[in-house]
């Protein structure tokens, strides 16, 4: 085994392994190696610089004892995979699932989450996202704590259960993606500092000290987060990253890091033969971001689009307390199911300021558009999800709108389990001030905050998804409709047509129903509680949320509550 580190400050690097010390040669670029051959698959080892340690290895493959542990060797080439005939799936046409290892089954492990792809592929999903895997202190996170970012989660079942599971859903026909945090480390665990200049010396975001992407020597920093996405892609065979917050990544060099990145991965799949995507947490409304990097942009294959999730949220909740404020009224779902954004340079209530670009001529299917996903419920005070009748409005527009539409798991049958934040931390002063920092987080936000105890085993219990409710009528019911719907999507070319410009939208002045065109289907929903008649002539229908459906030439009544998809006569 042969051990490189970079410590260009250290004067002496020593790898302790084998239970002797063993000194590494050290290079004029900052590189530290050593080759030990009797060091093989598993075998433990840590890093002394200057006398100082023992640390575990920034790209460490494996903590088998956790954050505070010793790293082992991990050898790639010994799994076997099983996914020889997997040539990829492409994001454009696609529905994502996004969900959490440890809360979507009551094992919490890859293995687990293996065993639940059936329900995965009856629902017809194309992709699983899973929230981040890289170790984390303690048992239960929501993974954004991660440090050791080459390694895997062992209480989810370490690199090779992670492996299992993408062999499982890519014979189940089912892409990967996960979540990548690389504008931050978690707080506790973070071994880093000791070894180089890998952080700037500030406070990047809310959430910790600013990773060193441009200063003096950021670049083997930028190289070691580079080479961790390929790691995924390559060595784990996952099919794209959502990479986390990519606002919160200071970089000021000519080409930004997330260009370089685009640039790489391009290379990698030539390389691979397959599609691998690269999807942006961005809340900067930039269309550079999913621009190609020869149109100047920043190459991402798509982004989160967080105002379509305000605009339907406030449609069928009717909330618009916080940042929600913006989207009250019919005229902000308009907007963004036609233009992308509702910021699109204009006024910005909840920022105080002008906010955003137009997004013109940007296809729907670089923005990947949701109803519920782990921030949205998570970031609730109590975690709370929306109710049947929301769903199933909101989702009829989702899944019939030209974006790249995501689920959060249960969604899909209306789970009754709040998703909670929660969190592990082993030092007394992080685990007893999560929740005020939590509270502080949402200042402003509009709620009245009285969450549960992030520290609670509880907590992160209650998260769990309750497979027992798809037993219950009305969950099953609900499940059958997001079937049918993603169904009915991927059956009508129009419904997976993502140019913008091809939407028209009416709605009711008066704010009680809207009408959206998908070429020849018409997405007609009441959301009042009054039956009202929409002026599109009955028609043939698709697919209905509710019975009956009744209409002449003149126009269709829709009960309160309901969506009708159907294909107008004349």
């Amino acid at each position: 085994m042969i051990f490189d580190v970079w410590a260009p400050n250290a004067t002496a690097v020593e790898v302790e392994t084998l239970d002797r010390r063993f000194p590494l040669t050290g290079r004029a670029d900052g590189w530290w190696s050593l080759d030990v051959p009797d060091a093989t698959h598993g075998t433990r080892y840590t890093y002394v610089l200057d006398g100082d340690g023992p640390y575990p290895d920034p790209r460490s493959r494996r903590q088998p004892e956790g954050v505070f542990g010793p790293s082992a060797v991990y050898d790639h080439a010994r799994y076997t995979w099983a996914d020889h005939d997997w040539t990829g799936r492409d994001l454009r046409g696609a529905v994502i699932y996004e969900l959490h290892i440890g809360t979507f089954t009551p094992e919490g492990t890859f293995q687990a989450a293996a065993g639940r792809l059936d329900h995965l592929v009856e629902l017809g999903v194309d992709f699983v996202e899973i929230m981040p895997v890289a170790p984390v202190p303690g048992a239960r996170n929501w993974g954004y704590d991660g440090v050791d970012l080459y390694a895997v989660n062992e209480t989810y079942g370490g690199p090779d259960g992670l492996k299992t599971f993408v062999d499982a859903c890519h014979r189940a026909g089912i892409g990967v993606i996960l979540d990548v945090v690389y504008n931050h480390l978690g707080p506790s665990g973070n071994f880093l500092h000791p070894f180089g200049p890998y952080f700037g010396g500030f406070e990047g975001s809310y959430w910790g000290e600013a990773v060193n992407l441009d200063g003096p020597g950021s670049d083997p920093v930028r190289r070691y987060f580079v080479d961790n996405a390929l790691q995924w892609l390559r060595d784990y065979h996952i099919d794209g990253l959502r990479l986390d917050a990519v606002h919160a990544l200071h970089d000021k060099r000519a080409t930004h890091l997330l260009a370089e990145l685009a640039e790489e991965v391009d290379a990698l799949s030539c390389a691979v033969g397959r599609p691998l995507s690269l999807i942006a947490e961005s809340d900067l409304n930039d269309p550079r971001m999913v621009r190609s990097l020869d149109a100047g942009g920043l190459g991402m294959t798509a982004q989160w689009n967080d105002d379509v999730h305000h605009a339907l949220h406030t449609a069928v909740s009717g909330e618009t307390h916080g940042y929600y404020a913006d989207f009250a009224g019919l005229s902000a779902l308009v907007k963004v199911l036609t233009r992308g954004v509702l910021h699109d340079g204009g006024h910005s209530s909840f920022r105080g300021r002008a906010h955003g670009r137009p997004y013109t001529g940007v296809p729907g299917h670089r923005l990947v558009a949701c109803l519920q996903n782990h921030d949205q419920i998570g970031n609730r005070p109590m975690g709370d999800r929306l109710p049947m009748p929301a769903l199933k409005l909101g989702a009829g527009l989702l899944l019939t709108s030209p974006f790249t539409p995501m689920l959060f798991m249960g969604e899909e049958w209306g789970a009754g389990t709040p998703f909670l934040f929660f969190s592990d931390h082993v030092e007394p002063h992080l685990r007893e001030s999560e929740g005020e920092r939590r509270k502080k987080e949402f200042d402003g936000f509009g709620y009245t905050w009285e969450a549960p105890d992030p520290s609670a085993e509880e907590t992160f219990l209650r998260s769990k998804l309750d497979w027992q409710e798809l037993k219950e009528e009305a969950h099953w019911s609900l499940l059958c409709w997001y079937r049918d719907l993603i169904a009915l999507r991927r059956a009508l070319p129009e419904l997976t047509d993502p140019r913008l410009d091809r939407v028209r939208v009416e709605t009711d002045p008066g704010g009680q129903w809207l009408v959206m065109w998908r070429g020849g289907v018409c997405v007609s929903v009441n959301f009042g509680t009054d039956t009202v008649t929409v002026p599109v002539p009955r028609g043939r229908v698709l697919l209905a949320s509710d019975d009956p459906v009744t209409g002449d030439e003149e126009g269709t009544r829709l009960p309160g509550q309901s969506l009708v998809i159907h294909r107008p006569s004349g």
